[in-house]
């Protein structure tokens, strides 16, 4: 249950970042058209994406860019999450995802949108199992 819970609040975060951000767009998925539950429905698949992109790709570049994070005193960790989600925008294309992340300045942006987001709504969760 918790799982959903969290694709939920990824999908809510990915949202914002489609209404704040210049540059990043979801469509409704083929077949249900472009109304509010078929964006629903593609951020919902998007955020099932970018949290497979996140569990297997970022420990990865974390350990690999260990020594970018001390000399960078973390503000790598910005631009490796513009590229997860620029990734994610990739990875959602070829699986026929309606979301698209137009460069990395939108991917810079938009990162900061869903962490901030995700962020604010996972303080409304408890944490306890």
């Amino acid at each position: 249950m918790r799982i959903l819970l969290k694709v939920g609040i990824t999908a809510v975060a990915l949202w914002a970042a489609t209404a704040l951000i210049h540059g990043i767009t979801v469509q409704g998925v083929t077949g249900v058209g472009d109304t509010a539950g078929g964006r629903a429905l593609t951020l919902l698949g998007v955020a099932v994406v970018f949290g497979i992109v996140n569990a297997i790709i970022k420990p990865i570049v974390k350990t690999l860019g260990c020594a970018f994070y001390v000399l960078t005193l973390g503000l790598i960790g910005l631009v490796v999450n513009a590229g997860l989600l620029w990734l994610t925008s990739e990875v959602a294309a070829r699986l026929e995802l309606p979301f698209h992340v137009d460069g990395f300045w939108a991917a810079f942006w938009g990162a900061i949108v869903v962490g901030v987001v995700g962020w604010v709504l996972n303080l409304f969760v408890d944490d306890d199992d």
